[in-house]
């Protein structure tokens, strides 16, 4: 019977991973989440079909005899935030660089076949170079864009001297229902969400010309799956992005012409850390693992902004 272990399965890209496994006819599907920004609620509608345990994955103790036996384990809990990580750097180092030791340690010991890290574009930096490709030198410009790194290059050893297969994911800016938008730290497009739906302005950062390779939810977790089964991957770092660049005014000029408003956003200083332009080159992507991104920006803002609106109050 296979096993899944899902560590940060009750977050958001996490618990769209675990859907996605179910839909997929996964046997058994085992979440690790101690619930700091993951949701019990993420997971409602299959909460029947998912094995929940509420530990931190910085205790070895703990998490080893859950993730023992499994086929796969998709690394997916972090402290995700570059202006967090600036404010406050130590939480999210004992999470994002301890936490992912522990984990593929527990994967190497309990003979886990595989494991696919949740690995950040913020790796790259601020290039000129566009779109990014695997085989530009990282230039982390934070604490956490370097700790995700850190957790690669834990990835890449874990394969070389452990045995332990592993694939390293560089997302980029996903974004969809069941992103946060109540914290000042969250995903611009939830903040955006959030603000299209009070009426209210957004705060940009910056002029907001900025651009991203934004990357709906489920794009994100078809990329997992096939990342977890595809042969002669193994040590490899892949971008996990859409190949497109979407400037933050055309994202909220986008929102504001589905619903029919216009509301001018409120602009303010850029934020140390920030990336200026974010682009994937999905190369590789595509002929490693048959990526094919089925979400144009705009489908996927749609049913994002659909949910959120359900869920408005």
């Amino acid at each position: 019977m296979n096993k899944y272990v899902v560590t940060g399965g009750a977050g958001f890209i996490g618990s769209a991973l675990v859907r996605a496994l179910l839909r997929e006819g996964a046997h058994k599907v085992v979440v690790i989440d101690n619930l700091l920004g993951g949701k019990e609620e993420n997971l409602a509608e299959v909460s029947g079909s998912v094995e929940l345990h509420r530990e931190d994955i910085c205790c070895y103790e703990a998490i080893a005899p859950i993730v023992r036996g499994a086929d796969v384990v998709f690394h997916q809990a972090a402290i995700p935030s570059v202006p967090r990580s600036i404010d406050d750097p130590v939480p999210s180092h004992e999470v994002n660089i301890d936490g992912a030791f522990q984990v593929f340690r527990a994967a190497k010991d309990g003979g886990v076949r595989r494991a696919v890290y949740a690995a950040s574009s913020s790796a790259y930096g601020d290039t000129a170079v566009l779109p990014k490709s695997e085989t530009m030198m990282p230039c982390p410009k934070s604490p956490y864009a370097l700790q995700k790194l850190v957790g690669e290059y834990y990835a890449s050893v874990f394969a070389g001297c452990f045995g332990l297969e592993t694939v390293a994911l560089r997302y980029f800016n996903v974004y969809g229902p069941r992103q946060d938008p109540s914290s000042p730290y969250s995903g611009v497009l939830s903040l955006f969400m959030k603000a299209i739906l009070d009426r209210r302005p957004p705060t940009i950062y910056g002029d907001g010309e900025q651009s991203r390779d934004f990357t709906y939810v489920d794009d994100v977790a078809e990329l997992n799956l096939k990342a977890a089964r595809a042969p002669d991957v193994s040590g490899k770092v892949i971008n996990g992005g859409n190949g497109g660049r979407i400037t933050l005014n055309r994202a909220w000029a986008l929102l504001q012409k589905m619903e029919g408003v216009e509301i001018p956003p409120v602009y303010e200083a850029p934020r140390a850390g920030d990336v200026r332009d974010s682009q994937a080159s999905i190369d590789l992507a595509v002929s490693l693992l048959g990526h094919a991104p089925r979400y144009s920006f705009e489908e996927g803002l749609r049913l994002t902004l659909e949910w959120y609106r359900s869920q408005h109050r």
